[in-house]
């Protein structure tokens, strides 16, 4: 029974840490990418590059903390 608990408690713990930094960085980069489009509005379409890019790799990092929790809580 405990270790069901620990498997709950360590898949919670890894998702949720695990969201934490790319949903922060997410949002620094959304906000980063705004106010240089409202600096500089002709360079809109390669800031929007830029800034898809960069979130995609952010959010690389909540993936692989979904995948570590789900280890965690089948398998392990």
């Amino acid at each position: 029974m405990e270790v069901d608990a620990a498997k709950a408690i360590g898949a919670a713990l890894a998702i949720g840490l695990g969201g934490l930094g790319p949903g922060l960085g997410i949002g620094f980069i959304g906000r980063g990418a705004m106010e240089a489009i409202g600096r500089n509005p002709e360079a809109a379409g390669e800031i929007r590059t830029v800034m898809i890019l960069a979130a995609a790799l952010a959010e690389a990092v909540a993936i692989y903390a979904f995948v570590i929790a789900i280890i965690i809580a089948f398998v392990v």
